[in-house]
């Protein structure tokens, strides 16, 4: 809308205060109705940017062909020509409806067009083409990106539920009085995970939910130990935390997990310990997710064994 707006401002101003010069017809009301004509098709350039092409094509022969001045038609058919191209892969389609409009001008418009004249065509043909590909190619990325975000956030979310409540399931499997207590635990864990998937599409306080994460971790039969000393931490800073915890409990049965959040310099230190016996890292998902998070941020990360267990250190920026 703001662009059709736009549009139909320029049609009037260009018509009222540009001189046409003696070869060409002085606006009248059909010199104005084209270029309102012209701005109006974009209304639908989103829905139908082929027709779009086609229609602002068809208004440029029309006004070539009643001896009117190019000299605002020309920009609507041009923003036609972006359009398409942004929304549009069939290059083909949108290169010959182009020339085709291009043709209808040169034949039609009372002034043949001079070497200098096809020469700005071709140039304005390169840019708006150019132009257009460019904005369909990053919204390609954007939405890349968003896909990749997504997953990643799924991963981190409900990779570390599903661990817990494997855990809970392997205890009542292995101590059967223990069982109607894991199943409790493990229904509780299961209508977190529909929360977890809420707050996918729903922007929270994540330093809220560290304490409901060391819950969680400690009813698995874990002891974690939690140091968040009221510093705020972001979406990101938080899935570290989430995603190393996760991967202490898959990958050792025992062991004090330490969770410590603090103020280092200008920025957010997290430092996630496991004291259990953990081998070498394996490249795998959670520490490329993990150093991804942190790259988001800005910050750095560092995962690697201790003598004591395994440590996750992150600094992010405040």
């Amino acid at each position: 809308m703001l662009i059709t707006l736009a549009l139909l401002a320029g049609a009037v101003a260009v018509t009222l205060l540009v001189e046409t010069g003696p070869l060409y017809r002085r606006p009248d009301a059909l010199g104005f109705a084209l270029p309102v004509v012209a701005a109006l098709g974009f209304l639908w350039r989103t829905r139908a940017p082929m027709a779009l092409l086609v229609f602002e094509g068809v208004v440029l022969s029309v006004n070539a062909a009643a001896g009117y001045s190019v000299v605002f038609v020309q920009w609507t058919a041009w923003v036609a020509v972006f359009a398409f191209h942004s929304l549009d892969r069939r290059w083909t389609a949108g290169g010959l409806l182009t020339l085709a409009a291009v043709g209808g001008w040169a034949v039609f418009d009372h002034c043949p067009p001079a070497a200098t004249d096809l020469a700005g065509v071709a140039m304005c043909l390169v840019l708006s083409t150019t132009a257009g590909v460019a904005a369909r190619n990053r919204r390609a990325v954007v939405l890349m990106e968003e896909r990749v975000r997504l997953a990643r956030e799924l991963h981190d979310s409900l990779g570390h539920t599903v661990n817990v409540m494997v855990m809970q399931a392997g205890a009542g499997r292995r101590v059967p009085a223990f069982g109607e207590q894991a199943l409790g635990h493990i229904e509780e864990l299961g209508r977190g995970a529909l929360d977890e998937l809420d707050r996918l599409l729903h922007v929270l306080d994540p330093s809220t939910e560290l304490d409901t994460l060391a819950a969680r971790v400690r009813a698995a039969g874990r002891e974690l130990v939690l140091d968040a000393g009221g510093v705020p931490l972001t979406t990101n800073g938080y899935r570290i935390v989430q995603e190393a915890v996760t991967n202490a409990l898959r990958h050792t049965a025992e062991g004090r997990i330490s969770v410590v959040v603090g103020r280092r310099g200008g920025g957010v230190e997290i430092q996630v310990t496991n004291e259990g016996r953990f081998g070498e890292p394996v490249p795998g998902r959670g520490l490329a997710n993990m150093r991804a998070r942190a790259e988001a941020e800005h910050g750095t990360l560092q995962a690697g064994p201790t003598p004591g267990g395994f440590l996750v250190r992150a600094v992010l920026p405040a």
